[in-house]
């Protein structure tokens, strides 16, 4: 039986960088030599392009081994670089464009969004808030929400956004574990044209609550809110009426910016928490390199400030570079399948970050929706949130980069606080379905289960070797937990609980959780590479696959296919899917089970549920869903399942 992951998956197209993207890029050849060879060096220059009141007097240092700080001593508060130094250099430069989903827009610029930030800093100073303490932000995509996390940061609080598609008691949860002092909400917010009630949230999740004094509610739609006298502050009343200018609190570089919580599938949330100073560090680095951004940009995350994502590369990453970008508040359907497109056209955007599962989607719809948009403006596209299938990453290069536009597919984790893998647009040669090389100055391997390096060719799993400046500090009050879940199953190598694959070329191919892996007939192997190759038929939009119990095998694969367009499942199309998979990465491979669904379980965030599927396959009971994104489309799974005839 082996151990290791199987390589079986292959992929031999490649795209060299445009030569003259390649002239004109940030990062030039010799960057991660550099790095290698002196990676203290190389983060020392990083950070010295941030705003520092204090120089560090020791850049990293391990006194308590896993927890390492970084540039101690230094001292700095993040809204400066992030802001004040653009107002003096460029006060007019849009910050942010804002399009909400009914259509209305606003606009900010760096001196605009400095003082919008500084009128909610002295509004939450007012309410008792202060440095140290921990507000909640539990927000849509609004301009507020990034004024509301600079604002904490500018007076030395941290903030903890709670994505404004989780639950009441998910709430709760999150405010009783940070001990948060006050909520930052609105009274709703816009999804598909109908309202979230979010101040209605807010409200049960705080009865009997013990920690939040103040809430501070921003008036968005316009629907009726129960109201507390002793505990709710309107925006529109209290903000405007502060000085348009606060003086920043100075922070140690080790102090805290934000805790998040990870959604996690199972078990408590873990909250996640990340400093000022190497944080910073860590996401202004990456934004510049591995996103190219030049004065000229318009740049476009598409995701929400509830997940990393969003707090990294909407708000502190592009903001510490003094780029310009685009906030949408809406879905990617409403009121139609256009929508992104359509913004794209709008606004002229440059570059585009978001997720497989929105390319996949995007798929099923079909090429003639963002064909028969303007999409010229394009430079540059991104991929982040889970591995993305080499069809999916081909479709996003043809049919939005118009065979032009260099692809990153970046991978990270809420726990590493910014980018680990990803090609340089200008450097690196990229193949569809890799995340390419370590960013420059991360020390990542690919070992086996005895925690010895695998050489190319062999898969594994993925460690980091060395500390690095984002990573994150712990778990909010519990270190035990820190350390057993991410340094406990190798010593001094961090885990992040997922599996690779080194080609021949040692490029990394990520596998997905370790979870994921299934074990067929003594060989693992992973859903990653499975679902790459469904995706890859011509049919198929968005594959997931899980690992049964089977009392021949072990495992079964068992696939849940979401089709392209109006092309309908069948016995026949079952038995071709089965094949071509064979045929892609060999018998041992192919699904036991083929499930013809319109849609996949996934996480308010887009990532698939495949406990659920696995659940589902193996006749399970099947725990809460009320935290999905489309909880109803998994009694339809269980419901109308068609299974294919078994080898």
């Amino acid at each position: 039986m082996s151990d290791a992951i199987e390589n079986l998956y292959s992929e031999e197209r490649k795209f060299p960088p445009p030569e003259k993207f390649a002239l004109e890029a940030n990062a030039q050849v010799g960057i991660h030599e550099r790095a290698a060879a002196a990676p203290l060096e190389f983060w020392s220059e990083e950070a010295k392009k941030l705003h520092w009141r204090t120089p560090w007097t020791h850049l990293d240092n391990a006194p308590d081994a896993p927890f390492y700080p970084w540039f101690e001593g230094g001292r700095l508060n993040v809204t400066e670089s992030c802001l004040d130094r653009h107002v003096v250099s460029n006060p007019n430069r849009i910050a942010f464009h804002w399009e909400g989903e009914p259509g209305d827009t606003s606009s900010l610029t760096y001196k605009e969004l400095l003082e919008e930030v500084c009128r909610c800093a002295g509004a939450l100073r007012q309410m008792g808030v202060g440095k140290g303490d921990t507000v909640a932000i539990y927000m849509g995509m609004v301009p507020e929400i990034t004024v509301a996390m600079l604002a904490c940061a500018r007076i030395g609080a941290a903030h903890s956004v709670v994505f404004g598609g989780f639950s009441a008691e998910s709430l709760r949860d999150r405010l009783d574990d940070a001990s948060c002092k006050a909520v930052i909400t609105q009274d709703g917010s816009w999804r598909r044209g109908k309202v979230v009630p979010l101040k209605k949230n807010v409200d049960a999740a705080l009865i009997d609550q013990q920690t939040v004094q103040s809430v501070l509610v921003l008036q968005r739609c316009e629907n009726n809110v129960e109201w507390n006298n002793s505990r709710d502050h309107w925006w529109h009343e209290i903000v405007p009426s502060q000085s348009d200018f606060l003086e920043a609190e100075e922070m140690d570089a080790e102090d805290i910016l934000f805790i998040l919580y990870t959604s996690g599938s199972t078990g408590k949330p873990k909250g996640i928490v990340h400093t000022c100073g190497g944080y910073l560090t860590g996401v202004s680095s990456t934004f510049k390199s591995v996103f190219d951004i030049k004065d000229s940009d318009l740049y476009w995350c598409t995701a929400d400030c509830g997940w990393v994502t969003g707090h990294s590369y909407i708000v502190y990453g592009p903001l510490a570079n003094g780029a310009t970008s685009l906030i949408y508040e809406g879905t990617p359907d409403f009121p139609n399948q256009g929508r992104w497109w359509d913004l794209i056209s709008k606004y002229a955007v440059t570059i585009l970050y978001t997720a497989p599962t929105a390319i996949r989607t995007f798929m099923k719809w079909g090429e003639q929706i963002p064909t028969s948009r303007d999409l010229s403006s394009l430079r540059l596209l991104g991929s982040v949130g889970e591995p993305i299938n080499p069809e999916a990453w081909m479709w996003y290069h043809e049919f939005i980069g118009g065979n032009r536009c260099p692809i990153v597919d970046t991978w990270w984790q809420t726990e590493t606080g910014s980018i680990m893998i990803a090609p340089l647009p200008g450097i690196t040669t990229t193949k569809p379905g890799s995340a390419a090389i370590p960013y420059p100055g991360i020390d990542v391997a690919v070992v086996d289960e005895e925690g010895q390096e695998v050489p190319p060719g062999h898969g594994g799993l993925l460690v980091i070797k060395s500390p690095w400046p984002s990573m994150l500090r712990g778990i909010h009050g519990d270190p035990d937990r820190y350390r057993d879940v991410y340094w406990s199953r190798f010593d001094g190598l961090y885990f992040p609980g997922d599996g690779c694959k080194l080609d021949d070329e040692s490029y990394l191919w990520l596998l997905g959780r370790v979870d994921d892996v299934m074990l067929v007939s003594g060989h693992n192997i992973s859903t990653t590479e499975v679902e790459s190759a469904l995706v890859d038929h011509s049919s198929v939009a968005e594959a997931a696959v899980v690992g049964r119990k089977d009392s021949t095998t072990g495992q079964a694969i068992a696939a849940f296919v979401v089709l392209k367009g109006t092309i309908e499942g069948c016995d026949s199309l079952i038995q071709e899917l089965r094949l071509h998979v064979a045929a892609k990465i060999g018998p041992i491979a192919k699904p036991a089970s083929i499930v013809f669904t319109p849609d996949l379980p996934k996480t308010r965030s887009g990532k698939i549920m495949r406990r659920l599927l696995r659940d589902i396959s193996e006749k399970r009971k099947l725990g809460d869903v009320t935290t999905l994104a489309n909880s109803d489309i998994v009694e339809a799974i269980r419901d109308g399942s068609v299974k294919s005839s078994e080898d």
